[in-house]
């Protein structure tokens, strides 16, 4: 925690982070108040911040949270998720963000702050194993290249383990294979500047995804998620993903009171996922997911600070990026037919159904008794390609030795494109009479490519006051603006613009520190004033087919308040504690009076109670050998999983503990045994998906318990 700033803010350092092997976002969520991570797969992350949350894949679509990796937004969905190795902190941080972080910082942004390249020479290495065969290998090498000028660090992980969902039709389901690299750079080019550099590449090969049917189990089996599936094509499910990107930092220092930050970053990823959205062997709905994105982003910032009552920044920045989403469909229309006439015998004691012709019915006119094909595929790709320039400064000023007021603002000109593209199927499809898309099955068509472009400007800012009571404690308030862009949204009959989506907040805060920093506590409190509110349906639609695109829900409120507390006993014993409420829900009309459809519902993976404690003990067994023991407890209540709060689309209260137990020497060598979900909780982590939208929703099992050893060496 940062006592001196104004906003509510939580910090890990890369040496918690270690000894907890924080790999992955989610795992951050039993750490920090008011954050809630969703990784259905590295592909697909559900980030929620306060109720909100960010997880379309669509490339015309902005997130609300963003997430940032050494001042450089990496927000889009299907390249946002890396892991994290090597850190030197991740930080959370509440509430709008626009003036900090820029366009995309809704509702909050997670900064990941990575370890650069020192003038040392030092080394790091871990390895892993565990139950799903898991494999865990990482570490770093750092050397002066020419002494006292150049420098340069190696690091880099592999993370593996195999699914722990077994799938009859082949492989296995919610596994993982991550294996990324890191070089970093620091040249001091004079007394007064330094130029970091700074490469990432990360490869993602895990297996599918287990999107299992609650109408239909498997062979044998039942519908219960936690246990095994049966989902078409196998081992062909899985995701195939690359994301790089190199990022230059160059600082100059011209006085004691003002200096330049340079950012200069361009990044790509590229994925194909591949996944069966029925949930069951019958060959009804495989998809796929290919997404690209490119981006390149340009920041100049000035910081000043007088060192008398005055300090802030401001500064430029130009982002530019082009993204493409396709979805590629494939199907066996005798199948797919029988989930659109009959849903009832699409599957039988888990054997697939098949329907060779149309029924012989008069209902069903010219196509009665038409022949269906046992293979058809047709592709929907979204395009967006976008460039926005901002122009931000924010000042604090000391009103008196305890007072200081903060204002920050930013204007942003953004230029926004937007794409449909439709390919028709390989055969004209028969299917496509009930859903309005023929002569696709699926996808309207749209006869070539449509676009739509429109430039727009907006401003965001925030006002806060911060007043010290002493060097212990201190409280502050804030009011700020955060938006969502537009969203220029282009299906196969029509265009239209949905208004940028904006929030009011409003904040009050105390934080503390006693015991020469020893005992933290820290409270807050929120209200937030959305309008124009997003939300993104999956639905069949009598003339567009199936279309999961935004749609603007009108107003929406929440509130709640979060506390934390950290209490180091001594230098080997260490408790925390934190707990968040939250109340977010749609309000009952609209800023015209108008009843929404919404009204009432709570937002979607956002708990109303959520706590977490644990601690670290350590003890002494010798003068160079010590043990410790590290548990945490998480909790979460009920959660829906879609905007509709259907109660069957739900995951009931649960709560998981996770534990780390070992043996430290010298502080250079370290043997560890943990084991996660200790007491093997069942739950899920989502449910409805794509095959919601046809009236049989799929559900993702959360992951049961995994247990191992780890030995690591420092030098």
């Amino acid at each position: 925690m940062n006592k001196e700033v104004p906003i509510a803010i939580t910090s890990y350092g890369g040496k918690f982070l270690e000894s907890t092997n924080t790999f992955e976002y989610d795992a951050l969520s039993e750490f920090v108040p008011g954050l809630q991570i969703q990784i259905q797969s590295v592909n697909n992350p559900g980030i929620v911040i306060r109720g909100i949350t960010s997880d379309s894949g669509d490339s015309r679509v902005e997130p609300r949270v963003s997430v940032f990796q050494d001042g450089v937004s990496i927000s889009k969905s299907r390249g946002s998720v890396v892991e994290l190795y090597d850190m030197e902190r991740v930080e959370v941080l509440k509430g709008p963000q626009g003036t900090l972080f820029g366009r995309g910082a809704q509702i909050g942004a997670i900064h990941l702050i990575q370890n650069k390249a020192k003038n040392e020479k030092s080394g790091f290495l871990k390895a892993a194993y565990g139950n799903y065969n898991q494999r865990i290998i990482t570490g770093h090498v750092n050397t002066p290249v020419v002494e006292d000028k150049l420098f340069v660090r190696f690091s880099g992980i592999y993370n593996a383990r195999d699914g722990f969902i077994d799938n009859l039709s082949g492989g296995d389901l919610n596994g993982k294979e991550t294996l990324a690299f890191r070089t970093s750079l620091k040249y001091l080019m004079g007394e007064r500047t330094t130029l970091d550099v700074i490469a990432n590449w990360q490869s993602d090969t895990p297996p599918g995804t287990s999107f299992k049917s609650g109408t239909f189990a498997p062979r044998g089996g039942t519908t219960n998620p936690n246990t095994f599936a049966d989902l078409e094509r196998g081992e062909a499910l899985g995701l195939d993903r690359e994301v790089w990107g190199i990022t230059g930092i160059l600082k100059h220092d011209f006085n004691e009171n003002w200096d330049l930050t340079s950012i200069t970053a361009y990044r790509q990823f590229d994925s194909d996922e591949a996944f069966d959205a029925d949930g069951t062997a019958a060959p009804v709905l495989f998809f796929r997911e290919q997404s690209e994105g490119k981006q390149f982003s340009q920041e100049l910032r000035f910081n000043f600070d007088t060192q008398d009552k005055f300090r802030g920044f401001f500064g430029v920045n130009f982002f530019a990026e082009d993204g493409s989403q396709s979805v590629p469909f494939e199907t066996n229309e005798q199948s797919f037919a029988l989930l659109l006439l009959n849903i009832e015998n699409l599957v039988v004691n888990g054997v697939p159904q098949f329907l060779p012709t149309i029924p012989n019915n008069p209902a069903f006119g010219p196509l009665a008794g038409a022949p269906l094909l046992e293979f058809n595929k047709e592709r929907s790709t979204n395009f967006g390609e976008n460039y926005s320039g901002d122009i931000f400064v924010d000042g604090s000023y000391d009103i008196t030795t305890k007072l200081t007021a903060t204002l920050g603002l930013r204007a942003t000109w953004e230029n926004i494109n937007a794409g449909l593209e439709v390919e028709n199927a390989d055969q004209p499809g028969l299917l496509g009479n009930f859903l309005g898309s023929f002569p696709n099955n699926l996808f309207a068509p749209t006869n070539g490519r449509r676009s739509a472009s429109e430039n727009f400007t907006s401003a965001v800012g925030r006002f806060a006051l911060d007043y010290d009571f002493n060097d212990e404690i201190s409280v502050f308030g804030n009011i700020a603006r955060g938006r969502r862009p537009n969203v220029i949204n282009v299906t196969a009959s029509d265009v239209n613009v949905l208004s940028d989506e904006t929030v009011w907040s409003y904040e009050l805060g105390f934080k503390s520190l006693f015991l020469k920093n020893r005992l933290q506590f820290d409270a807050n409190a929120f209200y937030y004033d959305y309008q124009n509110f997003q939300t993104t349906i999956a639905r069949l639609d009598p003339v567009d087919g199936l279309v999961i695109i935004p749609n603007d829900s009108g107003s929406a409120t929440s509130y709640g308040f979060e506390t934390s507390f950290q209490y180091a006993v001594s230098k080997d014993i260490s408790f925390f504690a934190n707990y968040g409420y939250i109340d977010a829900t749609f309000d009952d009309v609209d800023e015209d009076g108008n009843e929404q459809a919404l009204a009432g519902n709570r937002f979607r993976l956002t708990p109303e109670h959520s706590f977490s404690l644990g601690g670290n003990i350590g003890f002494p067994l010798s003068d160079r050998l010590e043990g410790f023991f590290l548990p945490t407890y998480s909790f979460k209540s009920e959660v829906f999983f879609e905007e509709t709060n259907l109660p069957n689309i739900s995951q009931e209260a649960y709560g998981l503990l996770n534990l780390r137990a070992g043996l430290r020497l010298d502080d250079t060598k370290e043997l560890t045994f943990f084991m996660t979900n200790a007491l093997d909780e069942e739950f899920i982590i989502d449910a409805g998906n794509t095959g919601g939208a046809f009236g049989i929703p799929t559900f993702i099992a959360g992951p049961p318990r995994f247990f191992g050893a780890q030995f690591s060496i420092r030098f």
